[in-house]
């Protein structure tokens, strides 16, 4: 690095997180699927047994959060603005379905069936639906994604393609003010006639008085 260059500084660009944002919030979603949404808990707090998000969804969660993915890889790396409008409506999906499914269910009691309990005499009975890891994972999951996703569709397709790694064409992260060219002026030889618009003229002016006929001098009068 010359002594005159300054150094190049890396710009931040905070929407090169959205594509990350949005991939970890469907996979956050994915893995609700597979844990425990709720506890059925009897009013004397003793827990029963458990229900996970696949049972409840018949895995659509998984569905929505997989199309996601697949939706901001496209978006990015083909510019594509329809693909990112696919990720918000992938969350707003997924967030509706948490709010119309289970979040009615959560701390709610009700009347269960005698499968969930070994006590043979008790086919019916009440309990609460405790929410879970899953509930709150599904929260968390459902509500990034359609954020992160309502921000990526509002990016412009230029804006999509800077999004896209530099190895796959997208553009430099470092900027910075350029050095200035050095400009060197060539030294003139001392002894070389001038060459302009004036050296015409003044060649001419030196060349003048010798080819002047030379006048007679007048006597002067004592």
């Amino acid at each position: 690095m010359s002594a005159g260059r300054p150094p190049q500084r890396t710009r931040f660009h905070p929407e090169r997180l959205l594509p990350f944002a949005c991939i970890a919030a469907a996979v956050a979603l994915f893995a609700s699927e597979f844990t425990t949404t709720f506890h059925f808990v009897l009013p004397g707090g003793e827990a029963l047994c458990g229900q996970q998000a696949s049972d409840r969804h018949h895995f659509a969660l998984g569905v929505i959060a997989l199309f996601a993915i697949v939706a901001v890889v496209v978006a990015v790396l083909g510019a594509s603005r329809p693909a990112a409008i696919s990720v918000a409506i992938a969350g707003l999906a997924a967030l509706a379905l948490f709010l119309i499914v289970d979040l009615p269910d959560a701390n709610n009691i009700g009347t269960l069936g005698g499968s969930c309990t070994s006590i043979p005499s008790q086919s019916f009975f009440d309990a609460k639906a405790v929410p879970q890891a899953g509930f709150w994972l599904e929260m968390v999951g459902a509500l990034a994604l359609a954020l992160s996703g309502a921000a990526l569709a509002a990016l412009s397709a230029d804006q999509l393609a800077t999004l896209r790694p530099r190895r796959l064409g997208g553009p430099n992260d470092t900027a910075g003010p350029k050095a200035p060219t050095a400009t060197t002026t060539p030294l003139r030889d001392p002894d070389s006639p001038q060459v302009g618009p004036g050296s015409a003229d003044a060649g001419s002016t030196a060349d003048a008085p010798a080819n002047r006929p030379a006048r007679p001098r007048r006597a002067r009068r004592t």
